[in-house]
């Protein structure tokens, strides 16, 4: 056991102050509590997650009213859609669809507590950025339209009219629509989405950042190209009937915990599971599903995995290549572990390929991939005696330099044994946020087809522009280089999911307005324009009552399911309003000659869906197809082996090996991820359970060799410095560096903390996101601080 110092820690490039500053207050509650780090031996969820549910429900005094939303959560037509995740709903009787983190998402919203204008009174702005992420959002429900008085610093009561007014006015003001960008968080509904997109390009501008340019834009550009759709093919009955399942990059038992009922189903049926992971996630050992009572009360725990590869950050590509080259190699002797039906009549580029990877060495394979040879080769083993595979990843794959190429070659490989268009098998893309996969089907997207932009502008009575918009990454240059005069955010906190906060602060400062629709207080309504507004809307649990009575709204899953959602909670205030009737209230008033019934289309959402069904490819019959309980799944022609692409077939990938290696010994390469106890920028508490953290959020997970060589203590302070693509440099300081089981080179720290290590120009040239999970750093003993062999300090534990 090894005794750490006090909790504290500075940022050096927040905001470009330091968090004493009236800038930033930083992110997590505060707390004189000690911190601690032990590793944690439990099953995912079970009674651990049963008593994170029940003290959230106690902490937010929900007893009565938690339980009762619970029961309609993730129930097709009968309750609303879990706000949280984008895991496939379950069908059929079950009547306990929820995990710990849904309930921690709703309950977040389902507060008692407010955010009035009277509490705005007394605190200026100024006052607010000293303040804590986790108190910003813990004050409450927004109950009313706010605008922000630069005379006062101070947000005022704002009257709807007069808002969507003040918006308009501005837009109006600029020389070119191009000089606004809009932004869509993954809670948007499929209604909202499409109306808001309707307004921005009959505006005039395709500038639609979304927060899938942070997340799954690579993994969309690659299987456009590979099979000719953005989507995975798979559904949950494909998981139910395969034989081996590969879960590469994926934290399932925090990002996706209703995954573990999969998996736990999937172990029973014999199912081989691998997990690809530089950090061993509890996820990948066992569970036990609160729902199965036999289960919970004998303390029975499900394995969850067969095999648990550690791969370096970006060793995914290796791994998928030394598979490939097992399944080459095992052809030479059994011809038929090849497809080679699938091969000739749906595939191009074979023969290209095969000879790539047969000219690729195993030391090299090896390296790259930070496994031994041995491992390599079994993983292909699974692979060839699985007679239907499933490849399943998320942000460990998707937000590094070469991601398009990566997820390309899981599909080459997938094509070798015909693993596509087939019941069992396929690639299953693991979506974060509840509705980000239909925010992209619904027309968020700054680059759509000139098919697409036709289809809706015959549907919608318009012509649209044609120019290709603003992503996140060139959002942000273009508003801090002033090309970008107005900024609106449907949802999120845009300044802390993106990347060097410091810099996308800059930007929004140099706004003319930014406008924020939203649930709670954040601090991207902190770091505003010259004029700022707070439009609040219901949440998903809350009714929406329109002209025609109860609504319904619209998302889709990761697998391409769409349901309707009915939230039916008393609304948080009478004066909030929903996105739709937002989205609306603005369009009248910026575009007065327009032709579009805004407000009758609001009146009733089948409206919008009847609008939709003639503009989206697969949602004709829209209304119709929504009376199923459960939905329907859009129509995708790769499922059926029709590829749209080119050639009309699937498309073998034939990029080289990249090098993830740093060039220097010294370079550690750090991963940003989420705690546990955290829903992207929204952080429940200081806690990490499933990593064993308590009150301690500013931390970097180590190598504990690297850490000896460069005379790093367990539990010790160290400065960490990032060297961005450009050479430019930033860092953060006294961060607490824990001893950890990740590959040597590596190490992982949490976001939206360490997002200020990643410079603008620190994005992939394939899919332009943002590499949050290969940061290039060197970190050493904090500056000042020299750790003495025996020294003890107070106010932390690590324990091991």
């Amino acid at each position: 056991m090894a005794i750490g110092p006090e909790h504290a820690h500075q940022h050096q490039s927040a905001f470009g102050l330091m968090p004493d500053s009236p800038r930033q207050g930083g992110y997590g509650p505060r707390t004189d509590k000690p911190w601690s780090q032990k590793p944690y031996h439990h099953p995912a969820a079970g009674w651990g997650a049963a008593r994170s549910v029940a003290e959230i429900l106690i902490r937010e005094r929900e007893p009565v009213r938690g339980p009762l939303a619970f029961l309609r959560m993730n129930h097709g037509i009968r309750g609303f859609d879990c706000p949280g995740c984008a895991w496939p709903d379950a069908t059929g009787p079950l009547m306990l669809d929820f995990c710990e983190n849904g309930t921690k998402h709703v309950t977040w919203e389902m507060t008692r507590k407010r955010t009035t204008s009277d509490f705005l009174a007394e605190h200026t702005v100024t006052e607010l950025s000293t303040w804590t992420d986790y108190d910003l959002e813990n004050e409450g429900r927004l109950v009313e339209p706010m605008v922000y008085d630069a005379e006062t610093d101070h947000y005022v009561p704002i009257g709807w009219d007069e808002a969507f007014q003040l918006v308009a006015d501005e837009l109006h003001a600029l020389d070119s629509p191009d000089e606004a960008s809009f932004y869509t968080s993954g809670r948007l509904s499929n209604e909202a989405t499409f109306l808001y997109q309707w307004m921005i390009r009959e505006f005039g501008t395709n500038n639609m950042p979304d927060c899938s340019n942070m997340c799954h834009e690579a993994s969309g550009r690659a299987l456009t190209a590979s099979i000719g759709t953005g989507k995975g093919t798979c559904d949950l009955e494909d998981w139910n009937h395969a034989d081996a399942l590969f879960i590469l990059g994926v934290n399932a038992g925090s990002n996706a915990p209703r995954m573990l009922t999969a998996l736990q189903e999937a172990h029973e049926r014999g199912t081989k599971i691998v997990h690809v992971n530089p950090l061993p996630e509890v996820g990948m050992t066992r569970t036990i599903v609160p729902h199965e009572m036999v289960d919970m009360a004998t303390f029975h725990a499900t394995p969850t995995s067969t095999m648990n590869l550690q791969v370096r950050p970006g060793g995914d590509f290796a791994l998928a290549r030394a598979m490939a080259k097992v399944v080459f190699e095992a052809a030479e002797a059994d011809p038929s572990v090849l497809d080679r039906a699938f091969l000739a009549e749906h595939s191009q580029g074979y023969e290209e390929y095969r000879a790539i990877v047969e000219a690729t060495g195993w030391d090299e394979l090896a390296e790259q991939s930070g496994l031994t040879e041995d491992q390599l080769r079994y993983a292909g083993k699974i692979y060839i005696e699985s007679e239907a595979t499933v490849f399943s990843w998320c942000l460990g794959v998707s937000q590094h330099a070469e991601a398009v190429t990566c997820v390309r070659e899981f599909v080459n490989l997938l094509m070798l044994r015909g693993n596509i268009g087939r019941l069992g098998a396929g690639p299953s893309p693991v979506r974060g946020h509840s509705n980000v996969q239909g925010n992209r089907t619904c027309g968020v997207n700054h680059h759509p087809t000139q098919e697409w932009l036709d289809q809706m502008g015959r549907a919608c009575g318009f012509t649209p522009p044609t120019a290709q918009g603003l992503d996140t990454v060139r959002t942000m240059d273009a508003m801090v280089e002033g090309r970008v005069k107005v900024f609106v955010g449907m949802g999120g906190n845009f300044v802390l999911a993106t990347p060097d906060t410091e810099y996308t602060a800059q930007g929004l400062n140099r706004c003319r307005l930014t406008v924020q629709v939203s649930t709670k207080l954040n601090r991207s309504h902190l770091v505003h324009g010259e004029k700022a507004l707070i439009l609040p809307c219901l949440g998903r649990t809350e009714r929406d009552q329109q002209e025609a009575g109860l609504q319904g709204i619209t998302v889709e899953d990761a697998m391409s399911m769409v349901k309707l959602s009915v939230g039916r909670m008393k609304p948080a205030s009478e004066n909030l309003r929903s996105e739709p009737a937002i989205i609306a209230g603005i369009a009248e008033k910026l575009l007065p000659t327009s032709t579009t019934p805004w407000s009758w289309l609001v009146g009733d959402y089948a409206r919008i869906r009847d609008v939709m069904a003639d503009a989206l490819p697969g949602f004709q019959g829209f209304n119709t197809l929504l009376e199923n309980t459960y939905g329907f799944r859009i129509p995708q022609p790769a499922r059926e082996r029709v590829f749209l692409t080119p050639s009309g077939r699937a498309e073998f990938s034939h990029a080289p090996l990249p090098n993830v290696i740093p060039e220097s010994p010294e370079t550690i390469v750090l991963q940003t991820m989420r705690s546990h106890d955290q829903w992207n920028t929204t952080i429940y508490s200081d806690n990490d359970r499933y990593r064993g953290v308590e009150h301690l959020r500013e931390l970097v997970l180590m190598n504990r060799e690297d850490m000896i060589e460069r005379g790093i203590a367990d539990g010790s302070l160290v400065d960490i410095v990032s060297t961005s693509l450009d050479g430019s440099k930033r860092s953060v300081r006294d961060y607490r560096a824990i001893a950890y089981d990740t590959p040597r080179g590596t190490a992982a720290g949490y976001m939206p903390e360490l997002n200020v290590l990643i410079g603008p120009k620190d994005f992939s040239a394939q899919s332009d996101q943002p590499l949050m999970k290969s940061i290039q750093t060197v970190i050493a003993p904090a500056a000042g601080r020299e750790f003495v062999p025996g020294a003890v300090e107070s106010a932390g534990v690590v324990a091991r």
